[in-house]
Formats: C-alpha cells, structure tokens, sequence
C-alpha cells in the first residue's frame, strides 16, 4: 500500500462541542484534508509545538517524551496512520535506537505531537485518505487558518463524533447545589475522571 505524507494545516476549535479540536492534516501534494477530532491537552501540546515562541515553564508529557527519548538516544523517525475503524484513526510510532527499529502504537493525537517535536515526518495510507479525506477550499497565504466555511464543515464532522476519541458531552452542573457539586467532584477525583472534575470545579468557581 502506498504511503501519502501529510503535514498539519491548522487545529479547529469547536464552538458547540465544550472541549472538542479538530486537528486538520493536508495532503503534501493535493488536496484532500484529513480531519481528526482530538482532545483539549492534545490540541494544546500540538498548538505550542506549531508555535516556535510558546515556551511552557516546564516540560508538557510530549516535552518530556522528547527529553527522555534524548537522553537515551532515542529518535522518532516517521508516524503513519496506518487504520481507520469506526471512526476512530490508529497509528504508529517508528522509532530508532543505536540502528534498530522499532514499531510502538500510539494514538493518532500522540503520535503528532511526537512527530512535531522530533520533525519527524507523517503519513498515512492512500486507501484512509480516499475513504476518510475531504476537500476544504485553502485560502492563499493562510496555511493556520480554518476559514468560516471549513468551519461548518468541522462542526458537522465533530458533532458526527467522527473522531479517534469522541469527547463527552458537557454536563449542565447549574443546576446542582454547592454541597452536591463538592461531593460529585471527590467522586470524579476519586473515579480519575479528571475532565469532569474539571467542569464541577468551574462550575463552583463561578458561584464563588
């Protein structure tokens, strides 16, 4: 199967969707885009590795897989995504240490945050772009720029959940009481359901 290599077009944030990015990955020499909802970490690592001037005071999870791998020579050479099954994009990591190769899987978001802090390359399969690419109109000069059309396009694509880790739905916590709000939050705490402790914890900072 023959390869196509693709780069990043830009990161799409979703206006109905609390917490859903659409990272959009373009086809080196076409046109067809290949949009991958992703998660709010995944997006921000991989808009702060797009962002040369973006320097975290202290090393993001992909900052410190780079330095690791570093310091033990270490070296990502190329991700591919290499299947595309109900929606959800599945991909490898090749990596290579003192001549000898190895295949680590990964998730698709991963391995492009990986990919930007080593330059490695990305590619994926002609048969995935055929079956999951689309066609977005590009304006001239904007390569970072999802135009208000492309928009529209994305927002369907998210709310379809065409994606490698559909993001939940928002929860309306408004409704709940201060002492009811804390206890729900040690359960999502205590369950490591992290993203849902986050929105109980906004949702008392508001009353606060």
């Amino acid at each position: 199967m023959s390869l196509v290599r693709l780069n990043i077009k830009g990161i799409s944030y979703s206006q109905t969707q609390n917490g859903a990015y659409a990272l959009i990955l373009n086809e080196i020499d076409g046109e067809r885009k290949l949009p991958i909802v992703i998660g709010a970490f995944e997006a921000q690592s991989i808009a702060i590795a797009l962002e040369k001037e973006i320097k975290p005071p202290r090393p993001l999870t992909h900052d410190l897989f780079k330095n690791f791998a570093d310091r033990f020579s270490i070296v990502v050479k190329q991700v591919i995504i290499h299947k595309l099954v109900d929606g959800v994009f599945y991909s490898s990591i090749i990596c290579e240490r003192d001549g000898l190769e190895e295949i680590i899987d990964a998730r698709t978001s991963d391995a492009i945050a990986l990919a930007l802090r080593f330059k490695a390359p990305i590619f994926t399969y002609k048969a995935i772009l055929e079956k999951a690419g689309i066609f977005l109109k590009t304006s001239p000069g904007k390569k970072k720029k999802i135009s208000d059309a492309e928009e529209a396009i994305l927002e369907e694509l998210i709310m379809g959940e065409d994606t490698e880790s559909a993001p939940k739905k928002s929860e309306d916590f408004s409704k709940f009481t201060n002492k009811e709000l804390n206890a729900m939050l040690d359960e999502a705490v205590a369950n490591e359901d992290y993203e849902r402790a986050a929105s109980i914890r906004d949702q008392i900072s508001k009353r606060e």
